[in-house]
């Protein structure tokens, strides 16, 4: 049947494990042919006879010549990833003798895979639904607790369990409207407006939840981009050293010493930081030093959050005031952070800066309050602990699909409101269902599933 609807009738090959070098590889085939074409290459016994989830041993021959010695993993459709007949050679984890099965394979029979096709291959098979597909390519390329999670929990079904359950409901209903049609003549009604209001009650309700998760799942997903700024020598390269426990950015007295940006990654509970250190915000004749802090104001504008770090022996309580009015003029997501406050002490700052609610006083130099700023950070981009055990939106498509599902169950709501007719409803409850299933695969295009897949890595 797959080959039927979509012309995919061959069978495919690609190297699943990672490139380069290392101990072992796994070359993985899908497809009516996958037998045939190992048995070709497997002179110790025939597969096709040999049972299903069993491993076997022995040379691969092509040409007269063994390239290698592998063992055979088989897996009959459809009880495999993919729904079809599945073989992986594991051999030994040289790029050369990689190439040299598929070649081998190639001129057996099989063709090279394209990018997830593997895996868009399981969907069209109706092992997964799309975002089962898609939380593959989330979960190969977590890096995580929480991306892992958020994955995991995605690939498993739950957010598609929570969809299949408001389209049935919708279909229940919209199949009763629309027998009400047929009997127009009798003025009768099959389909319960009262449970049709409280469905799109609670839809509404799970719908906006699942929507206002994306926030939170774009973080997990990818980060968030946190720009470290502020005058030369408050101290930037120095907290950025310490929030890495190492020493990445050259310190110095002299100002104007980071004349570039200095990007590193830090995990702190499970959601990744982008941390730049940028260069410090002055007039300066120096042209390099110039072109740095035009960078800045550029990573200050892309940054999900800035860290404005100030030296407190240096900046008064009217440059601050000045500086969150030209943060909050730009809405920029920001955190004020006090540095230095060894030098003087931290009794006395605190009582500078008293009229200014929530600066964060440390002092980066003696590691003194990071952990603080490490929780700060994390509350500035999430709002309390993260359950990965809820279903978090990560995926863009979703969520601009749930934003048009949402649309489309409020028009429901405003027609029953105004007394729409049933066939009007009807309509907008058919194009729900056209969005939910957007989301799922149930509606979609080929076009759309090669995008879709075309992200995915060769071999998965």
């Amino acid at each position: 049947m797959l080959g039927k609807l979509t012309g995919f009738d061959d069978t495919i090959v690609a190297v699943a494990t990672a490139p380069g070098v290392g101990a072992i590889a796994v070359i993985r085939l899908s497809g009516g042919k996958a037998f045939d074409i190992c048995n070709a290459l497997f002179p110790s016994k025939d597969l096709s006879r040999q049972a299903s989830h069993t491993l076997h041993f022995g040379s691969i021959v092509s040409e007269g010549r063994v390239i290698d010695e592998v063992v055979v993993s088989l897996f009959k459709g459809p009880r495999s990833y993919t729904g079809e007949d599945v073989i992986e050679l594991s051999c030994h984890g040289s790029p050369y003798i990689q190439q040299q099965l598929i070649d081998a394979t190639i001129k057996a029979g099989a063709r090279l895979a394209k990018p997830g096709e593997f895996t868009q291959r399981a969907f069209l098979n109706g092992k997964l639904d799309l975002t089962q597909a898609e939380s593959v390519a989330d979960l190969i390329a977590s890096n995580s607790a929480a991306s892992h999670q958020t994955a995991m929990q995605q690939m498993r079904g739950g957010f598609s369990r929570e969809l299949h359950t408001l389209r049935e409901q919708l279909i229940t209903f919209s199949a009763l409207i629309e027998l009400e049609l047929d009997f127009s003549q009798e003025d009768v009604e099959f389909a319960d407006r009262t449970r049709l209001y409280e469905l799109v009650s609670s839809a509404t309700s799970v719908l906006q939840h699942l929507i206002d998760s994306f926030r939170m799942g774009n973080v997990i997903k990818n980060g968030v981009n946190t720009a470290i700024v502020g005058k030369p020598n408050a101290g930037k390269s120095t907290l950025l050293n310490t929030l890495l426990n190492e020493n990445r950015a050259i310190v110095s007295d002299i100002a104007g010493t980071t004349r570039d940006t200095i990007e590193e990654v830090l995990n702190i509970d499970g959601i990744l930081f982008r941390l730049i250190d940028t260069a410090g915000i002055r007039e300066s004749a120096d042209t390099i030093e110039s072109i740095g802090v035009q960078k800045t104001m550029e990573k200050i504008k892309e940054a999900g959050v800035v860290v404005y770090l100030f030296d407190v022996n240096e900046l008064t309580a009217t440059d601050i005031r000045n500086q969150i009015d030209a943060f909050e003029q730009d809405q920029v997501n920001y955190l004020l952070v006090g540095n230095k406050t060894d030098v003087t002490g931290e009794a006395a700052i605190r009582e500078r800066f008293k009229d200014i609610p929530g600066i964060l006083f440390i002092s980066a130099k003696n590691h003194s309050h990071i952990q603080d700023l490490k929780d700060r950070l994390v509350h500035k981009v999430i709002s309390g602990d993260i359950n990965t055990e809820d279903t978090i939106i990560t995926n863009a498509r979703h969520h601009a699909a749930l934003q048009e599902v949402l649309k489309s169950l409020q028009d429901v709501k405003h027609g029953m409101d105004n007394g729409l007719p049933g066939d009007l409803l009807a309509l907008d409850i058919r194009r729900c269902l056209h969005y939910l299933g957007e989301i799922t695969g149930e509606v979609t295009n080929e076009d759309r599933l090669d995008y879709i897949f075309s992200k995915f890595c060769i071999g998965k």
